[in-house]
């Protein structure tokens, strides 16, 4: 196995010391490739001149560093549950360095659960097997249900002992992001009123993700509305699938745009609009339907942070103002394809709460609704939901496409394999005993979530009553 195709170019690892700290990552004793991501090595670059397990799960357990590698515990900052912490920062994580795809993009490859840092707070830095195969899972199927995201590239049985409530297998994670910067990372500098450290990350931050705003008149201004514009359409993406992320600090606010840490997040089974699983989310901040909110409420953050460079408060706010338009532009455009509805019409928002609101006050499973009101097109007899039926058939005659047209639209945006919180709980079962084969056949179906696969219709059905899940847990 080699990596001499894949060139670490660690450019975050070049700004000051005071954004990072050099690690090295705990050498593990048994390390054991779980999972390996072919597709996304390839995309990286990573080449395999022979099929060797053992090396691999050497290098992603953080036993062998790899050549051009710069392992660092990024700083951060953040608001937990709207309370300020003023230092956070990789208390588990090891960033070996970056790596340009083979798309000239560049990607952060990170080891999670390697070990101590100097951001530990007394924590041991380590994982236990259970969120690591979360993470892979939800993460995975994230990406192939168009949602930007962080990424799996491996999961590595450690052969050592994590201790929690009880005794557990450790395991590492290794993730791969556009970058690991987030608001919190401004929050650092700005709690501090470091200007130059705040000034040299947002010249970075423009360089990496959007280098067009630093041709605008106010490049700050510009870097704050294309991010802000990204959030936007992230978490209208998140309610469009019933994704519920359950950990919506600053901390957990990417820069990139891109869904990140998967600690108690879920997908809903039956609709509510309030619905939270998150074990520590006692007040409902982040419900499935204040994520909008919350995002806007981060993106406040955002500003404050670069208030401190350009101190035009009003301009910040009218953007901020947007936000929400932005929002429900993306997330009613969204769910009109959903609904197969492809002419714009007044009624549109109606129909839409609607749909919803019927959703929850039948206790329906929203996947499951969706797909199958896409079937109920050209079924004759009794409607299987109610005078909502009635009304969106009405509506949907009134379009110039045919029946079938419509269906596959539908079909192609409704999935039917989503990482339901107890087939998640089944694979973390099995691999905790030492077998993998729910891990790797559930994630075959999320590989295709909108395909029907022979054989997989237990993973497209809602849980038993005993099946269901309620409350989802923080990976540390």
């Amino acid at each position: 196995m080699s990596l001499e195709r894949t060139a670490f170019d660690n450019t975050y690892a070049r700004l000051p010391r005071r954004f990072y700290a050099r690690i090295t990552p705990d050498r593990v004793p048994a390390p054991d490739l779980l999972a390996w991501n072919d597709e996304l090595a390839l995309d990286l670059g990573v080449q395999l001149t022979c099929d060797d397990d053992e090396a691999l799960a050497q290098i992603f357990s953080g036993n062998r560093i790899p050549a051009g590698a710069e392992p660092i515990a990024l700083a951060y900052a953040g608001h937990q549950f709207g309370h300020f912490v003023p230092q956070l920062g990789d208390g588990r994580a090891a960033l070996l360095g970056e790596v340009i795809d083979c798309g000239e993009q560049r990607r952060d490859v990170q080891l999670k659960g390697s070990g101590q840092t100097p951001f530990s707070r007394n924590g041991d830095g380590k994982s236990w097997l259970g969120p690591v195969i979360r993470e892979y899972l939800i993460s995975e199927a994230m990406h192939h249900l168009g949602v930007p995201t962080t990424r799996a590239l491996a999961a590595v049985a450690t052969g050592e002992i994590v201790y929690r409530e009880s005794a557990l297998p450790g395991a590492v994670f290794t993730r791969v992001a556009s970058s690991h910067i987030r608001v919190g990372t401004f929050q650092y500098f700005a709690s501090r009123g470091d200007r130059s450290g705040l000034k040299s990350l947002a010249d970075y931050a423009i360089t990496r993700h959007y280098p067009e705003a630093a041709e605008e008149e106010k490049p700050l201004r510009a870097l704050f509305r294309k991010v802000m514009d990204r959030q936007a359409a992230l978490v209208a993406h998140w309610m469009d699938i019933g994704f519920i992320h359950g950990v919506m600090n600053t901390d957990n606010t990417s820069i990139s745009g891109e869904t990140i840490d998967y600690g108690p997040c879920a997908f809903m089974d039956e609709f509510r609009f309030d619905k939270v699983f998150s074990s520590i989310d006692h007040t409902g901040r982040y419900a499935y339907d204040r994520q909008a909110t919350i995002a806007q409420w981060n993106l406040a953050r955002f500003a404050e942070c670069l208030l401190l460079l350009d101190d035009d408060q009003s301009a910040y706010e009218e953007e901020l103002d947007r936000f929400s338009a932005h929002f429900h532009s993306y997330y009613t455009a969204r769910l009109r394809r959903k609904l197969g509805l492809t002419i714009e019409q007044q009624d549109d928002a109606d129909l839409l709460r609607g749909w919803l609101g019927y959703l929850q006050r039948e206790e329906l499973d929203y996947t499951v609704s969706f797909r199958r009101l896409g079937a109920r097109l050209g079924e004759k007899g009794p409607p299987e939901f109610g005078s909502f039926e009635h009304r969106w058939k009405q509506r949907i005659e009134s379009q110039p496409e045919g029946v079938e047209e419509i269906r596959r639209t539908m079909d192609s945006v409704n999935p039917l394999y989503i990482p339901r919180n107890h087939q998640v709980e089944r694979a973390i079962a099995g691999a905790v005993s030492g077998d993998m084969s729910t891990f790797h056949e559930l994630l075959s179906a999320l590989k295709q979530p909108f395909r029907e696969k022979p054989g997989m219709a237990h993973y497209a059905a809602p849980p038993l009553p005993e099946q269901r899940v309620t409350r989802t847990f923080c990976g540390t």
